[in-house]
């Protein structure tokens, strides 16, 4: 399931609870653009479905990029039970960022 974060709070009532991604992006960012439609079809095929898909606008919520150390978008960040399990940064496509989940 993907889900837009809107606030601070909502972020931290989620990402500890279980397998998460977060997707740090922006609106204006070419390679952002291009993950997009392979997060929304790697979640909508079901491949990831004990994963929680969070995504994060770094221009709306700079706080969070910041307390996470973003400095490069995309960056995907890999939480279990609130756990950092693994960090990427950049464009990846569907059997990269499948392996990348596992």
């Amino acid at each position: 399931m993907v889900k837009h974060i809107k606030t601070v709070e909502e972020f931290n009532s989620l990402f500890n609870k279980g397998k998460v991604l977060v997707d740090f992006f922006a609106t204006w960012c070419g390679p952002c653009k291009m993950l997009a439609p392979v997060i929304d079809e790697i979640d909508s095929g079901g491949e990831v479905a004990d994963t929680l898909i969070l995504k994060v606008d770094v221009d709306l919520l700079s706080p969070l990029a910041a307390q996470f150390g973003v400095q490069s978008i995309p960056t995907l960040i890999l939480f279990k039970d609130g756990e950092i399990v693994k960090h990427s940064l950049g464009y990846m496509n569907q059997n990269q960022l499948l392996k990348f989940l596992k």
